[in-house]
């Protein structure tokens, strides 16, 4: 699965986009036809703490599921939206399979 990271108002370090690629490469494990998945990380120009903004996008055959998460770092984001995500492709397959049968 390919995985497309995109920063926006700052420059992500490599270890951020390392880790960012691995988590979202793990949801593979979930649902076995995920076409591809893009990664937004923004930054909010607030007083907020919670100023981390992280989207997923990941496309599955016939579907988009998508994660928006705000958060104190882009880590936690990324926990947050690939947590979000499993619950999504796990429900997705369900829906799938009871359509076959």
């Amino acid at each position: 699965m390919k995985v497309f990271t995109q920063s926006v108002n700052f420059n992500a370090d490599k270890s951020l986009i390392d880790y960012t690629q691995a988590k979202v490469a793990s949801l593979v494990k979930y649902h076995d036809k995920i076409l591809d998945a893009e990664v937004f990380l923004k930054v909010q120009n607030t007083s907020d703490k919670e100023n981390k903004i992280t989207e997923v996008k990941i496309n599955i055959p016939g579907n988009e599921l998508m994660v928006k998460k705000e958060s104190k770092t882009f880590e936690e984001g990324v926990n947050l939206a690939v947590d979000s995500l499993k619950r999504q492709l796990k429900k997705s397959k369900e829906k799938h399979r009871k359509t076959l049968i």
